[in-house]
């Protein structure tokens, strides 16, 4: 069929481990692509642009392609200031964010990814420029004017579909939360306020992910080797929480999470600016204003810090005996991707199919693309895998969305999704393909599960396409994918030896699976924690600094004593892209667990149960209510009390692989 029309060249590798594989069933097409190691070097003379955008063929084109949706932009707000109340004012105002959307989310990816600086700073004025731009959207009377003429026209309302209902309200919730009620001199204040939030946020990401400095001098001598070396400085870029070395872990604890003072100053302007935001446009706080339309809305000596992510690690792994070494053979990556492969082909239909980018297509000659096809649909759309570690590039797992799905009116066919996933990965050696621990493997589930929320919806709109949704949502069809990731008869299904074909033995797994539950009490106070002070931060005005209100949420939701000159809070990323939302992950994981148990737990791969999963949770994005979707999924309406059970009952062991454990 003609959607399947750039399918038909397959990557073909040839593996550089065939000779260990006399006795391992022949990878699939997909399997042998990611076990492979890259083809050919990338030509910088080839000149067809990333993801196929023929501007993009070097740093400037990010001034092109911006400058062309601008221009784009006002034929589309004309027309939508125009257009009669009705179905076409939906779909000019999806136009005009789609126009947007396709330059600044690429340019979103490219700004942290591109192994090039230039691009990477081309790519971030790209997002400051659109970001400004829709900033002033939000805040345009006149196009705010012709979508409540739509809305407060019931004749015109009563003849649109739901999902065209929906995607409008939305698109007033934001002209409501950028103010657009307000009288032209604080309808001014409260886009000065937004572009000055873009600088903050932008600011106090950059800087959360700064290495700290410090005196080699001051480090004993046989600790420096562990960080990386600057003239007469060390640089400490993390917590080492994983060294078995005390003394390492304080150090590295103490020195990353020391205040930065301007760093400090930059979250204090931040939480104001949100607070003074939120209370311009009429809400009680900038908790408030992020909570609405939410599922939220409707439901050994003393320990220290540094000692708890090292020491349950310890426990799981000596009651446990995981030792990632010894499952990492059951787990290369060809693998993993053969067993996503068909995971997804028996739940939906669906087949991932390893496609050669185009000449100058991708931006690391290591990025592998995948072309996602239905069985009667299809093409629905591409997944460039962004798998490996390189320098400069971000230690992160994350998935991208490039372009957002719509069915295209004026073209009569549907705009195809194209995301990026993006992990850090060892690349392949000599002797052996790329091996992957427990928790990379299920990373790669994790967020194999953004992707396919992103393909499998077939919204109408884009403003609400896959992943655009209510953030508590968002993080239901990742954290369920963790499940298959550790279930035996999905895993039975792909993780063998590399080198003898021999599969991973079912205890291995039962084992896996209950470490997960030692110190997991203690993991979900941690998350509390988390959630607790990100809701304070954004709630009213303290009138204190930042760190003593961490302090004392520390000390009265965790546990652990708060270390005396250090700032943890500095390095709390997630106050930007979830600011007033960190709950969601609490959240997102107790609807899984449901979802998990009463869908799926009696069999992982049963297609009716799959396709009821797609119909009712991944198609809609973000078109429909998300209890609504947790409702249909579940065939009832959760309670308060079935998500504090759920989260609970994650805590429980299995005393069948205890004994059995003990036994052996």
């Amino acid at each position: 069929m003609s959607a399947c029309r750039g399918l038909v060249h397959l990557v073909k590798h040839r593996c550089p481990w065939t000779r260990f594989r006399r006795h391992v069933t022949t990878w699939s097409p997909v399997g042998a692509a990611f076990n492979a190691k890259p083809h050919r070097r990338l030509d910088l003379s080839e000149k067809n642009g990333l993801f196929g955008v023929p501007e993009l063929t070097c740093p400037a084109g990010f001034q092109v392609a911006s400058k062309a949706a601008l221009q784009r932009t006002e034929l589309l707000l004309d027309a939508a200031c125009s257009s009669p109340p009705g179905v076409e004012t939906v779909r000019c105002f999806d136009r005009l964010s789609d126009g947007l959307c396709k330059v600044a989310d690429l340019a979103d990816f490219i700004k942290v990814a591109h192994p090039d600086p230039e691009y990477r700073e081309a790519a971030e004025k790209t997002c400051m420029e659109i970001g400004t731009v829709v900033e002033k959207l939000n805040t345009n009377v006149e196009l705010c004017r012709s979508l409540k003429n739509l809305l407060d026209n019931p004749k015109a309302v009563a003849q649109l579909d739901p999902d065209t209902k929906r995607v409008a309200e939305l698109f007033m919730f934001d002209f409501e939360i950028s103010g657009i009620h307000l009288d032209d001199k604080l309808r001014k204040e409260a886009v000065v306020l937004h572009v000055k939030l873009l600088d903050l946020s932008n600011e106090f990401l950059v800087g959360s992910h700064m290495p700290n400095r410090i005196a080699k001098s001051v480090i004993p001598e046989h600790l420096r080797v562990h960080f990386l070396s600057e003239g007469s400085f060390i640089q400490v870029g993390g917590l080492h929480a994983d060294s078995p070395d005390d003394l390492l872990r304080e150090i590295a604890y103490r020195i990353y999470l020391y205040p930065n003072s301007d760093l400090m100053e930059c979250l204090e302007e931040l939480l104001k600016c949100r607070y003074k935001l939120a209370k311009l446009v009429g809400y009680e706080s900038y908790g408030h204003r992020a909570l609405k339309g939410t599922m939220r809305s409707v439901l050994k000596q003393e320990l220290m810090p540094w000692d708890h992510p090292f020491l349950s690690g310890v426990l799981r792994a000596e009651r446990f005996n995981i030792e990632p070494s010894l499952y990492s053979p059951y787990l290369s990556l060809g693998a993993c991707m053969e067993g996503l492969n068909n995971l997804f082909s028996q739940l939906y239909g669906v087949s991932l199919m390893s496609e050669h980018p185009g000449a100058g297509e991708v931006w690391s000659e290591d990025v592998r693309k995948l072309a996602v096809v239905h069985e009667t649909e299809g093409l629905l759309g591409y997944i460039y895998c962004d798998f490996f570690h390189r320098r400069n590039k971000p230690h992160q797992d994350c998935h991208f969305t490039i372009r957002g799905g719509r069915w295209c009116q004026e073209a009569g066919r549907y705009q195809l999704p194209v995301v990026v996933l993006m992990l850090s990965l060892p690349q392949p050696t000599k002797s052996a393909p790329t091996l992957l621990t427990p928790g990379m493997m299920e990373n790669l589930f994790h967020e194999m599960g953004h992707a396919m929320h992103s393909m499998l919806g077939r919204t109408h709109y884009q403003h609400v396409t896959g992943t655009r949704c209510a953030t508590d949502f968002a993080e239901v069809p990742s954290i369920l994918m963790e499940y298959f990731a550790t279930d035996y008869r999905v895993l039975s299904q792909f993780a063998r030896h590399y080198e003898s074909g021999q599969p991973l033995p079912e205890s291995m797994v039962a084992r896996l699976c209950e470490s997960k539950k030692v110190c997991g009490a203690a993991d979900t106070q941690l998350q509390i924690f988390y959630a607790v002070l990100d809701q304070i931060y954004h709630g009213r005005p303290q009138h204190r600094s930042t760190t003593e209100i961490l302090k004392e949420m520390q000390e009265k939701f965790y546990g652990l004593p708060y270390t005396p000159n250090t700032a943890w809070q500095l390095r709390f990323s997630h106050l930007i892209g979830y600011g007033a939302k960190y709950y969601s992950y609490l959240m997102s994981r107790a609807v899984a667990s449901m979802v998990w148990k009463q869908c799926f737990s009696q069999d992982p791969l049963n297609r009716d149960m799959g396709e009821r999963y797609r119909r009712e949770m991944l198609a809609h994005g973000g078109a429909k209510e998300p209890m609504l979707m947790v409702e249909g999924m579940l065939q009832r309406r959760p309670t308060i009390e079935d998500f504090v059970d759920a989260l609970v009952s994650e805590l429980n062991p299995d005393f069948q692989t205890f004994f059995l454990d003990s036994e052996s």
